[in-house]
């Protein structure tokens, strides 16, 4: 692209012209030429100016660590039945989608949530210490709330974690497989990732995993428990002993899916250990993936340091608002974790009884999340053929993941691979 930038006189003297032109994506030439003084000379007091053509050369490149970054792509395309993202099947917009026996309560946080929407200032920023909706988490989930760090979403606190509480270099220890954005923000962040591998059966030994993170010298473990997208818990004893075991790192528990298996948490240990971060969501069991709201828990040290690196006005006053309303009301989130445990359990049921006649479904793992964890050396296949079904579902290298949904997206997807896995 060309384009020229004519500025107006200035002191009697006319600039002709600022010639951009673009030599490459990341490389440009400017062209500065000024001009002589076509005015009478008035003595020797004011010499005339002599020609001056300077051409000044700048070029940018990416760095290295964003160069061969491409763009988060979750599955595009329109389908009817959407099961690839561990979304809630339960959407507050919707009455038809929870059961008649529930949609009282449902309507009762509804009308909260408007209520909250009407007492917002839309010309002021929102609340920067989200003291409203922290103090609705802190209830909820009996933690103190001086402990608790409201972000956008669990993935800024992650990206928070990585990038202000260790530095550059520092060793980020994950346990594989694992959520993917652990390693994705400790390489934004230029810290040395390192993967321990897990076990054949993906479960995870407590001793060697803190072994292997001492080895590495490791600055910080982060891990999801249960995991993305195993499906599988590590119970809250060997989480204990691997706190305990490493006692100068940085430990992070995920426990975006934890109300699925409640009784393995450590968020109370928060309190007890001062390198231990707990982070939840409520994209999941509360069903409110689009409003973006997470939390992470730790003692007041760490608390205070997350709260002074974050944004002002980190979580936007609307999310606020209808988090606020969700946390306050335990009936309707209680509702709603039972009835995704009891969806899973049936398409747990169902998945399991392919297996015996269908050879290219391999292991199906005991979930306890939201979603089935299904090995299977044909997974782009089938994801594929699921597709032409009308079912979104994610694929990943030899497994793939479905999100348990209503009854009747449960039974299409049964239907679906019946049809086409063989």
């Amino acid at each position: 692209r060309y384009g020229s930038l004519f500025l107006s006189a200035v002191s009697g003297q006319f600039y002709k012209a600022f010639q951009f032109h673009l030599l490459s994506k990341r490389c440009f030439v400017l062209c500065c030429e000024r001009h002589r003084d076509h005015r009478p000379k008035r003595g020797t007091d004011r010499p005339r100016q002599r020609d001056c053509s300077e051409v000044l050369i700048m070029a940018y490149t990416l760095c290295q660590k964003v160069r061969d970054l491409t763009p988060y792509r979750p599955v595009s395309g329109d389908f009817p039945i959407r099961l690839d993202a561990n979304e809630s099947c339960f959407d507050l917009n919707r009455p038809d989608s929870f059961p008649s026996e529930i949609r009282p309560v449902r309507d009762q946080v509804v009308e909260q949530i408007q209520k909250n929407l009407t007492e917002i200032a839309y010309n002021r920023y929102p609340d920067p210490l989200c003291t409203g909706v922290r103090q609705a988490f802190a209830s909820r989930f009996q933690v103190p709330m001086e402990q608790v760090t409201a972000g956008n979403g669990s993935d800024e606190l992650i990206s928070l974690i990585c990038g202000c509480l260790l530095e550059k270099g520092s060793r980020l220890v994950t346990a594989e497989p694992d959520f993917s954005m652990y390693r994705f923000y400790g390489d934004i962040f230029e810290l040395e990732t390192r993967s321990w591998q897990k076990a054949p059966d993906l479960s995870i030994d407590p001793v060697k995993l803190a072994a292997y993170a001492k080895e590495q010298k490791a600055g910080m473990l982060i891990f999801s428990n249960p995991c993305n997208p195993t499906s599988l818990t590590l119970s809250r004893q060997k989480v204990q002993s691997l706190i305990e075991l490493l006692p100068d790192t940085l430990i992070v528990v995920d426990e975006a899916y934890m109300e699925f298996s409640p009784n393995e948490s450590v968020l109370d240990l928060t309190g007890q250990y001062d390198h231990l971060i707990v982070l939840k969501t409520c994209s999941k069991a509360l069903g409110l993936a689009g409003i973006r709201l997470g939390f992470a828990v730790a003692d007041k040290t760490i608390t205070k340091a997350l709260q002074a690196v974050k944004s002002p006005y980190n979580v936007n006053a609307l999310s606020q608002a209808v988090g606020k309303a969700v946390l306050e009301n335990s009936q309707l989130g209680e509702f709603c974790t039972k009835s995704l445990v009891d969806s899973r359990r049936a398409l747990q049921t169902g998945i399991e009884s392919l297996l015996v006649k269908k050879t290219q479904l391999e292991t199906v793992w005991p979930s306890q999340t939201n979603f089935i964890f299904v090995k299977t050396p044909t997974a782009a296949e089938i994801s594929r053929a699921l597709q032409k079904e009308g079912i979104a579902v994610r694929q990943m290298d030899g497994f793939l993941r479905f999100t348990a949904g209503n009854t009747a997206e449960n039974k299409a997807l049964l239907k679906a691979l019946e049809k086409v896995v063989r």
